[in-house]
């Protein structure tokens, strides 16, 4: 009896990644793939490229509105506390005014100020991994052997077939049509 030789199972398209020679071809190519439609995309060069957000199409980040709630969620919940624990809780009276009156908000400025502080830094850093969509331990580009080069001296822009746009056989030629030195199609298995 024969053995039959397996196949290995053929995968679905993950990602179309191209690869620059330069900033500047790579800033273009990022105007060619904003002006194209697609929104699942992204550019992964070895340095900030001055542009490179307009050349996006990138907005003003959502971050600094995360912050700012945080700020005011901490300023306000430290002055309710405070009152609450001092002027009806367990109401102490100093210098002829209980501890929660209108009068004593100097003594509540440094908790006020730590409380702010401290749920700003929360907002920025929770706000900034889920706007990121961090942690995600793998991404198709780093099954690219050629992708080890972006932290280094290589730009590559690469638009994810999650895009409603994404057409396997119009992507890859709108990369090409960019002037990339190499596109290269990453597939993952099915599940």
């Amino acid at each position: 009896m024969e053995a039959k030789a397996r196949t290995a199972p053929k995968g679905v398209p993950a990602v179309v990644l191209a690869e620059f020679e330069s900033a500047h071809d790579v800033l273009h190519a990022a105007e060619r793939v904003r002006d194209a439609g697609y929104k699942a995309w992204d550019a992964h060069t070895p340095f900030p490229i001055h542009g490179m957000d307009r050349a996006m199409g990138l907005t003003d980040s959502k971050v600094g509105w995360i912050v700012i709630c945080g700020a005011l969620t901490g300023l306000t919940g430290a002055f309710v506390m405070m009152h609450w624990m001092n002027g009806v809780d367990y109401p102490i009276i100093v210098g002829d005014k209980p501890g929660g009156a209108p009068g004593t908000i100097p003594s509540m400025v440094p908790i006020m100020f730590e409380l702010t502080v401290l749920l700003s830094a929360f907002g920025a850093v929770f706000g900034m991994l889920h706007l990121n969509r961090l942690p995600r331990h793998h991404h198709p580009v780093f099954e690219s052997e050629r992708f080890r080069g972006a932290s280094d001296d290589r730009f590559f822009i690469s638009i994810e077939a999650s895009d409603p746009k994404f057409d396997l056989d119009k992507t890859v030629a709108l990369l090409e049509g960019t002037h990339a030195a190499h596109v290269e199609v990453i597939e993952e298995e099915e599940p």
